[in-house]
């Protein structure tokens, strides 16, 4: 079903400044803001590839700069602009559900109201901090400032965005709705495409549209009522988009491709291959040619981006979960919290253990960074820890106590200047940068 065109909104203010020519990333034809990869941790799994992989050089001695409450539980990862602005989504008393906050000292930048599940939406941010943000039953935008930039109606939740190869918005919602809009403006630039088959509204007049938030719950976990729990990813050059889909009724979900081409959106292959659903979001190769995924099965499979055929399997002793980190030289490293830091390495038909740090619990998703740096959120003790690691040999070369945390993390991200960003799922941040 297409559900309408882009709906520009904003405030008295955003208008008269815009108005003035100050907000020039504002209601303008002229596309000047770079996207993709580069510095800051854009997207949750920072760049359109989902690598977890970042080229800024990581710092191998870091010292916690600040932590603070935001009032809230945090589901999803935290992402950080190229000058550093943090932006995360919540859902609190105050009526806040997308915050920001400056780096180097941990102060509000802004807050707005969104609406009960946004928190379920992780953010995308362009070269000018612009953040783009789901919602129930749309996409919004805004600028750096919190000043709504436009809000496109969709069907569900996005539960993961991507930049194009040409600069627009992809949008896939947790009901399996796919568009593509204008990063400008949020006009639709495709028709839009359902990974569902659409109910016959002929036969069945009576059938009402499932609510926004359905099944959400579900996609932590990959589990049946979640249609697309992860966040696609996507091969820029070639426009190939990679999502997992799981069928209501299935026991187990299908990784689809698609393509962005010629004004629209197409199937290329669907392979159901993904036992018991997954949770994981696709990593891809730096060439492009292989896609990594987990499965509730406790697998990591390699597939051909070709066609969709499994080229091996890993099998862990834990269900993954989240990101999967993929250096440019092919060192993969899963995550999952029921699991421990190991890593392997793709050979092609097969893979080799890397090495594996079985004291090392899990609570978060490790990154790396230049340098054979790697951090990730672990338990040490009864707290959690930021560790530290040397990616070419797993050994920890820095811990630092996350003071007072608990639980489990949403995800971790570098900042331009290596600053380390995580956040925990019952609602507090930690800022790290190297030591003086």
């Amino acid at each position: 079903m297409r559900i309408g065109g882009g709906v520009r909104t904003g405030s008295w203010l955003a208008v008269i400044v815009a108005a003035v020519g100050v907000l020039t990333a504002c209601g303008t034809d002229v596309d000047d803001i770079t996207v993709g990869r580069g510095l800051g941790w854009p997207v949750a799994g920072h760049e359109a590839r989902n690598s977890g992989n970042t080229q800024v050089t990581g710092s191998r001695a870091v010292n916690l700069q600040w932590s603070r409450p935001v009032g809230g539980p945090i589901a999803q990862p935290v992402t950080v602009g190229s000058e550093g602005q943090i932006f995360l989504t919540t859902r609190t008393d105050a009526n806040c559900d997308i915050y920001s906050y400056q780096m180097p000292t941990g102060r509000k930048r802004f807050c707005n109201p969104l609406g009960p599940h946004a928190i379920y939406s992780p953010t995308l941010l362009d070269g000018a901090s612009n953040v783009y943000v789901g919602l129930d039953s749309a996409v919004e935008s805004a600028n750096q400032l919190g000043q709504p930039r436009w809000r496109t109606p969709v069907a569900g939740v996005p539960t993961g965005m991507q930049f194009t190869g040409d600069g627009h918005l992809l949008v896939i919602t947790q009901s399996g709705q796919v568009d593509v809009l204008e990063r400008q403006t949020g006009k639709r630039m495709v028709p839009t495409q359902q990974l569902l088959p659409m109910p016959d509204f002929l036969k069945t007049p009576n059938v009402d549209w499932p609510p926004a938030g359905n099944g959400l719950e579900d996609c932590a976990t990959g589990g049946p009522d979640c249609a697309v729990a992860t966040i696609a990813a996507m091969e820029v050059d070639s426009g190939r988009i990679y999502a997992t889909v799981r069928k209501p009724g299935e026991p187990d979900a299908a990784l689809v491709a698609l393509r962005y081409a010629d004004g629209k959106v197409v199937q290329e292959w669907s392979r159901e291959i993904l036992a018991g659903g997954s949770a994981t979001d696709p990593a891809l190769s730096a060439d492009g040619s292989t896609l990594y995924v987990g499965d509730n099965s406790r697998r990591l499979l390699a597939v051909d981006t070709a066609d969709g055929k499994p080229k091996w399997e890993a099998h862990l002793d834990w269900e993954p979960r989240r990101g999967i980190s993929v250096s440019d030289d092919g060192l993969i490293i899963p995550a999952g919290d029921d699991g421990y830091l190991m890593a392997l390495r793709d050979t092609g038909t097969s893979y080799e253990r890397v090495w594996a740090r079985k004291d090392l619990a899990l609570r978060g998703a490790p990154v790396q960074t230049a340098g054979g740096t790697g951090y990730v959120p672990a338990a040490i003790g009864d707290g959690l820890s930021l560790i530290t690691f040397d990616t070419a040999t797993g050994a920890t070369v820095d811990s630092d106590v996350l003071p007072g945390a608990s639980g489990t993390t949403t995800g971790t991200a570098v900042g331009a200047e290596g600053e380390v960003v995580v956040a925990t799922r019952i609602g507090e941040i930690f800022t790290f940068r190297e030591k003086a």
